[in-house]
């Protein structure tokens, strides 16, 4: 059986690499939301809708887990997911989120307890990264923008342009003296390197750096799910729209042209 991994769009195949990097064993099937992405301005109900529909077809398809890369889904839908769907329609199977990891992540690297979340508008106005992190050290202070043009310009090819966009949203946190900032979404870390140019010394939490680690702990934890993976190092990528700019990102970011298939969802 197979991880899965969601995503609203491509910024999951950043966590996907780094999984198939670092656990290359394991079988993988990702879904890219492209069709409706961005996630980040939707209402609740449809954030649901959309990732119930997502993750029904992984776990339809031989996903023993699913990794829901898209924080905004992790914020707004994984918990009904984990408490619904799953032990109604698929109770030998699990579904994990990045946000908690992200939370715990940061914890552990803040020094003077001032950190930033810089996020979709969805996931800033669900507090989830707030509310987790406070629930592990009640005394951080958390400073949180929206970025909402951040992920269609990097769905479209226009990572160029945003600089100007950046430095508008890094400003506020900056000047609020944190030491630690949350990139929260998976669409973040294909800017990485532009903002860490103005943000400095700060420390960026970046999922794809630690979501594999985390994935290898779960599942040394639970052995009766590790055993049900196939381990023939296989990997399939699935989106709900395929572009010349989503192949030229992704061929970018693997160093070498994906199979991109097309999939409809109901």
């Amino acid at each position: 059986m197979k991880i899965g991994v969601f995503d609203s769009g491509l910024g999951g195949l950043m966590i996907a690499h780094s999984l198939i990097r670092d656990l290359p064993e394991h079988n993988y099937l990702y879904l890219g939301d492209s069709a409706r992405v961005p996630y980040g301005n939707r209402s609740l109900d449809s954030v649901y809708e959309f990732t119930e529909q997502s993750l029904r077809h992984l776990l339809d398809n031989d996903c023993q887990l699913v990794i829901v890369a898209c924080n905004t889904a992790s914020a707004k839908a994984l918990r009904r997911i984990q408490q619904e769907l799953v032990p109604q329609h698929y109770p030998d199977r699990r579904v994990l989120g990045v946000l908690v990891p992200a939370a715990e992540e940061t914890v552990s690297k803040t020094k003077n307890k001032r950190v930033g979340v810089l996020a979709t508008k969805g996931t800033v106005s669900s507090g989830a990264f707030e509310s987790e992190i406070k629930k592990l050290d009640p005394s951080i202070e958390v400073f949180q923008q929206a970025a909402p043009l951040l992920v269609p310009l990097i769905e479209n090819n226009g990572v160029r342009w945003v600089g100007p966009i950046l430095d508008e949203y890094l400003r506020p946190l900056v000047e609020s003296s944190i030491d630690t900032l949350i990139l929260g979404s998976t669409h973040y870390p294909y800017l990485k390197q532009q903002i860490k140019e103005r943000v400095g010394e700060i420390e960026l939490i970046s999922q794809d750096e630690f979501i594999p680690a985390k994935l290898k702990a779960y599942l040394d934890k639970h052995q009766e799910v590790e055993a049900k993976l196939s381990k023939d190092s296989a990997s399939e990528f699935q989106l709900t729209d395929v572009t010349d700019d989503t192949r030229q990102l992704a061929a970018e970011l693997f160093g070498r042209e994906l199979e991109l298939k097309r999939v409809v969802l109901s």
